[in-house]
């Protein structure tokens, strides 16, 4: 029996934090004479004389503050299948909700999860500086006893938004490129996914840490000043893993503003548990609060990867399960292929491209332009979603946000094909450059793409006499092919004639959630007595459905969501196209007729 050096395993450390904190707690035990912990290799080397403590005394003095001596293998399995399921689950659902109506930027959301998520490390790296300026402090009432704490907090808060101001602003004056925003999101990516590892109990990124100088940790525990205020500005400038990873991020953003919101959302992110630490660590256990920040470490790890894709979106490389899997189905079927596809129409030397922004994606996703001319691309933002509301095109270096309306990018084509996607790389597109347009043909699904080769939207068997808007629709009067409906109080009117195979006028423009009074009349149309819906030309919801007559026919109903509505005979043959808009007087009724006729 004497002085014996062992070393003892021990798990669950997630930062280089965690060895001052075992090493202060072995040290207490009688009869320790030196202990090194070691974050990297997840042990500690302890010198001790036998004759006055044990190892399962150093064992158990681990154990009381959180830490595991025996390795819990079942985790690391539960882990990489929680990593797994999550990429998948993201990967096949986008989402319809529109979070920039709510934060002005689909990513601020995932900032703030990441704050509330990483608010566990900042108690175990930064809780014992905050209690050492609220701690022995008398108070007279609740508030005067949540003062130090709130300032405290205010200054780490303050600090942060101005680091983040800082680091965007410097990125404006550099001006970056679409690719070295994608090389900053990716490396804030991967330091989040590292750090997720490591808390999580993984070993593969322990080496690789970023240490607060002994120094400044002294002097942030030691010094009292007047207010906690300053203490939290302090502590906003020490270094650690998620700051350094959200400072990455606010200098892609390339804007101050940007920058100062990024490090402001996730900074109020940490603000909760922070605050309140204090009560969760008395009502739970060491041992399931390490197990709250070992999933903790999961859920960053996917958050992680979610940035990663983005920045790897911004250069037109995606890895998302789910637009592979769209790839695969679609993959070989020229059908499908077609009936996504549209070509650009050629107006006073511009070429004219439409395509719509939906919760379904972008429709159509290929459309065809003719290299050397300029080209107006119209995206009409129909439906703004989290996913699509930021439209990438790194060949051209574009990055737009889109609005609800119409948004246009410009641009000349070059020789090669442009593909574009979200801002997730979970809609794809992209526009093929050919050399002469007239010979490209294409067949779009819905209500898109009336071609002036076929002078209608009937099927060709149906076209056994001349159309009514002769053999080249080109030449024909938008007036005559484009009507506005006609407001009256809080309703709207339209009158259609049906002649032969067609319907006139074929496009009628009208206003989202007002009565609609349309009369069709029948007595010249070839087929009276067929199935007549009105569906909207992406979702196949009905509008409205009736039984046709040779007479005229009355019908009524309104149609709440703005977007393109066909006008259908016997669910096969599109007849005409209702656009739904939200104000039917600002509509181009030019615009209207490029949009649809090619």
């Amino acid at each position: 029996m004497g002085i014996r050096k062992e070393r003892i395993k021990v798990y669950d450390m997630t930062c280089t934090s965690c060895e001052k904190r075992i090493e202060r707690t072995v040290k207490k035990i009688n009869g320790v004479i030196e202990v090194k912990a070691n974050f990297t290799g997840q042990f500690a080397d302890v010198v001790f004389n036998e004759e006055s403590c044990s190892r399962d005394q150093i064992k158990a003095a681990i154990n009381r503050i959180g830490y595991s001596t025996e390795n819990g293998k079942g985790f690391k399995v539960i882990g990489i299948i929680m990593v797994v399921a999550a990429i998948f689950l993201f990967g096949i659902n986008t989402g319809s909700f529109n979070m920039e109506d709510k934060l002005k930027n689909a990513s601020y959301a995932v900032l703030f999860v990441f704050g509330v998520i990483t608010s566990l490390h900042c108690v175990g790296m930064c809780g014992g500086i905050m209690l050492s300026q609220t701690i022995g402090k008398e108070s007279k009432n609740k508030f005067e006893a949540m003062k130090p704490a709130i300032l405290y907090n205010l200054g780490r808060v303050t600090a942060y938004t101005i680091i983040g101001g800082i680091v965007g602003a410097i990125g404006s004056v550099f001006a970056l490129s679409l690719t070295t925003k994608s090389i900053m999101q990716i490396l804030a990516g991967v330091f989040m996914v590292m750090m997720g590892f490591n808390m999580a109990g993984f070993k593969a990124f322990r080496k690789v840490q970023f240490k607060l100088p002994s120094s400044a940790i002294k002097m942030l525990t030691k010094s009292k000043p007047k207010t906690p205020f300053f203490i939290g500005m302090l502590n906003g400038l020490m270094p650690c893993g998620p700051l350094q990873t959200l400072q990455l991020y606010a200098l892609g953003t390339g804007s101050a503003i940007s920058g100062a919101l990024s490090m402001f959302m996730f900074a109020i992110g940490t603000v909760p548990l922070m605050l309140t630490f204090g009560a969760v660590s008395s009502l739970l256990s060491k041992g399931y609060t390490k197990k709250i920040l070992k999933f903790s470490g999961i859920l960053i790890v996917v958050l992680g990867l979610v940035m990663s894709n983005r920045g790897l979106a911004l250069v037109g490389m995606n890895f998302s399960p789910g637009s592979m899997l769209a790839n695969m189905i679609t993959s070989g079927d020229d059908s499908a292929s077609a009936a996504t596809a549209t070509k650009a129409t050629i107006k006073d030397g511009i070429q004219v491209l439409h395509m719509t922004a939906n919760v379904y994606g972008y429709t159509p996703n290929t459309l065809y332009v003719q290299k050397g001319m300029p080209v107006k691309w119209v995206v009409e933002g129909e439906q703004i979603t989290g996913c699509n509301s930021t439209i990438v095109v790194p060949d051209i270096n574009v990055e737009q946000k889109l609005q609800s309306g119409n948004n246009i990018i410009e641009f000349t084509p070059g020789n090669e094909d442009i593909p574009f996607s979200c801002w997730m790389g979970m809609k794809q597109g992209v526009i093929k450059v050919v050399d002469d347009l007239k010979k490209v043909k294409t067949a779009s699904s819905g209500a898109k793409g009336m071609d002036s080769s076929t002078n209608s939207t009937a099927s060709a068997s149906n076209q056994t006499k001349p159309s009514i808007y002769g053999t080249d629709i080109s030449l024909v009067p938008t007036e005559r092919l484009v009507q506005t409906i006609q407001l009256s109080n809080n309703e709207q009117s339209i009158a259609i004639k049906g002649i032969g195979y067609e319907l006139e006028p074929l496009i009628i423009v009208a206003n989202q959630a007002l009565k609609t009074k349309m009369s069709i009349d029948l007595t010249s149309f070839d087929q009276p007595n067929g199935a007549f819906i009105t569906m909207n030309a992406n979702t196949k919801q009905i509008v409205t459905e009736f039984t046709g007559a040779k007479e005229i026919v009355d019908i009524e109903f309104s149609i709440e969501k703005a977007g393109t509505y066909g006008i259908y005979l016997n669910e096969e043959e599109l007849l005409g196209i209702i656009d739904v808009v939200k104000d039917v007087n600002s509509v181009d009724l030019e615009d209207m007729r490029s949009k649809y006729i090619q």
